[in-house]
């Protein structure tokens, strides 16, 4: 068999680049290694194998490779999470999960939260004023931090909204902070004064959502309202093949399992598309031509199916993946990838960002070209944004409706423009890539309906 090969820099110097430049990294690795190869940059393993190649992605997502889904960080985040979130559960129990919680991502309960997508999507975009120079990203987090208060929680006011919104912030926050990730990867530092008292501070601050969350699941366990749509409601209702409920721990721990993987992503690749929609004036108006075919307040499911807003989409979550590399799979007994034996102890990432960049599958793949996706159907192994096997992300559905409901409605009504017209580069956060900077943009005024496909050019 082939000996697997990688780059010969120490690994201290790897992890280094990995964490300051994962984008010059991954792209430096593959001009040797193309499909496969070993890298030093993480935590987790004695060695771990970035996987690019389609084939391969298929074997290690849809046989049993003798592998087995290693939880973040081994298990360091569960303070985070909470320990029976999905993100730790063995095969059997994270199938029982997965099927409680997949019917409030699909059918009718999909269309039910598009009306409150766009209301959400405009209510907050009509807090800018006309002139001023904003983050996109941040403007997305705020929707995104509604529509899962609204949709998921089931909260859209009242004073138990109000204080947990506040502490969502805050644990969102935290969770992409630099020193809380050192304090979770050290656990001697938490104890010694929580390093300036973050972990204390972490700790109290995770009392009061649990707080807030426990009180909310018994008020709404006693008083159940079937009419209800949103993802708490589902979840309380929801029973298992053997007749059981989740539990109140179970239920916490997957909404704050939904906040921490559905929030900064969703919002991010939400800002990526607001940047190459308007770095590319052409694009914006051909979506602009498309949006506005379905008329005044169309239907989100119509707005949904716009074949050219799903390739913009599509491209968008391509070219720079918020989350680069899938999680990694252990190894149990050796077995052979591609010509090259796999060792036990080894730990498997699907390496998405190289994926989306071969050649051979998206040719001149460091532009952006929307058609791509309407001239070609990739398969599952190629384009793999949110993951994919049994640990594809679960929100997945959700976060496509959401990116694609929120771009339209905000188009459609404003005028934007990007601050200048210097291009926007991805840095690490975190396990994410997001725009330096969060995608400066100036808002013009509220669009007219003649001006529904001019172009605008940026500012230079």
């Amino acid at each position: 068999m082939k000996q697997l090969k990688g780059p010969r820099t120490p690994g201290f110097v790897q992890k280094i680049q990995w964490s300051s430049d994962p984008i010059g990294y991954m792209d430096a690795a593959a001009q040797k290694f193309p499909d496969i190869f070993e890298a030093k940059i993480t935590p987790v393993g004695n060695t771990q194998v970035l996987v690019s190649h389609p084939q391969a992605i298929q074997q290690i997502m849809t046989q049993d490779v003798k592998s087995e889904y290693a939880a973040p960080d081994g298990n360091l985040m569960r303070p985070v999470f909470g320990d029976e979130s999905l993100l730790f559960q063995d095969p059997k129990h994270h199938l029982r999960q997965r099927k409680l919680l997949m019917p409030s991502f699909h059918g009718e309960r999909m269309t039910a939260y598009g009306r409150a997508i766009c209301n959400l999507a405009q209510q907050v975009s009509e807090e800018l004023s006309s002139g001023e120079i904003f983050s996109a990203r941040a403007i997305m987090e705020d929707i995104s931090l509604e529509v899962i208060l609204e949709v998921i929680f089931g909260l859209s006011e009242g004073e138990r909204y109000q204080i947990l919104k506040e502490l969502l912030v805050y644990y969102s926050g935290v969770f992409q902070s630099k020193i809380f990730n050192l304090l979770l990867l050290s656990p001697s530092l938490q104890k010694k004064l929580g390093f300036l008292n973050s972990w204390q501070n972490f700790l109290h601050k995770r009392q009061q959502i649990d707080q807030l969350l426990y009180a909310e699941i018994k008020e709404r366990r006693a008083k159940p309202d079937p009419e209800r749509t949103d993802i708490l409601s589902m979840l309380l209702l929801a029973r298992d093949e053997d007749g059981e409920r989740m539990s109140d721990v179970e239920i916490r721990d997957q909404l704050i399992t939904l906040l921490l993987t559905g929030h900064e992503t969703t919002a991010t690749s939400m800002a990526w598309a607001l940047y190459w929609i308007h770095y590319h004036p052409e694009i914006r108006a051909k979506l602009l031509k498309e949006i506005d075919r379905l008329g005044d307040s169309p239907d989100p499911m119509d707005i949904f199916r716009l074949p050219y807003l799903t390739a913009v989409c599509n491209e968008t979550l391509r070219i720079y993946p918020v989350v680069p590399i899938s999680g990694p799979r252990m190894v149990k007994e050796s077995f052979e990838l591609m010509g090259y034996e796999i060792q036990p102890g080894t730990a498997l990432h699907c390496c998405i960002y190289l994926t989306h960049h071969r050649e051979d599958l998206y040719p001149n793949s460091k532009q952006f070209q929307p058609e791509r996706f309407i001239e070609h159907q990739f398969s599952p192994y190629e384009f793999i944004p949110f993951g994919g096997g049994s640990r594809r992300c679960l929100g997945a559905a959700l976060a496509m409706f959401e990116m694609k409901l929120v771009i339209a409605t905000i188009l459609s009504r404003y005028r934007l423009l990007l601050a200048d017209n210097k291009p926007v580069k991805p840095i690490r956060q975190a396990i994410t890539l997001i725009p330096a900077g969060g995608v400066r943009m100036i808002l013009q005024g509220q669009r007219l309906r003649q001006q529904m496909s001019q172009p605008v050019a940026n500012p230079v």
